[in-house]
């Protein structure tokens, strides 16, 4: 016997969410289906804080740095990345959570989580069309870099543990890869 899955819509996550049935829960919708989001240890929330306070000083006024809030995809997912780099679009968030064409980039930081980081929301990113995903592998405090997108999903993957990486987004920005590991 196989079994049967029921699948979400984004209306119906929010209708739940709304609703209050998911209040007492950390969740995420990926590709349609309610995912428990693993609790964050120490070094997780110390060093994706400490990077996202890092970045929006790096990156000023040009983006806005946003941690574990939803962003919204068109294939029936609402991920919420630990941090998302995205476009400073003001009140129009009032209305929607950042979409695929407003995010420059995400980043993961990733212990207990690491094989979903790596294998379900890397091709949930490609598909919807991120153009750079990070992943912190918190265990070996190494940064893993996905970009360029063919046929859903990165055809690059670079592991970095020192020097200097330029967002696709902000070329001319240079970001020490040791404040985005924090290690």
């Amino acid at each position: 016997m196989s079994l049967i899955v029921a699948k979400w819509t984004i209306a119906e996550y929010h209708r739940m969410i709304e609703a209050g049935i998911l209040s007492d829960r950390k969740v995420e919708l990926l590709k349609g289906e309610i995912v428990e989001i693993s609790p964050e240890g120490e070094p997780h929330a110390y060093s994706s804080s400490e990077a996202g306070e890092y970045l929006a000083k790096l990156l000023g006024e040009r983006a806005k740095v946003r941690q574990a809030k939803p962003i919204t995809l068109p294939n029936d997912s609402e991920p919420e990345p630990d941090i998302a780099i995205f476009q400073p679009l003001g009140r129009e968030y009032r209305e929607h959570h950042p979409y695929p064409e407003n995010i420059f980039w995400l980043i993961e930081y990733a212990n207990s989580s690491l094989e979903k980081d790596l294998d379900i929301k890397t091709k949930i990113y490609a598909q919807a069309g991120i153009l750079e995903y990070w992943v912190v592998n918190l265990k070996k405090l190494n940064l893993i870099v996905f970009r360029e997108i063919l046929d859903g999903d990165y055809a690059t993957k670079l592991t970095l543990t020192k020097g200097i990486i330029q967002p696709l987004a902000f070329p001319d920005v240079s970001v020490a890869v040791e404040q985005i590991i924090n290690s």
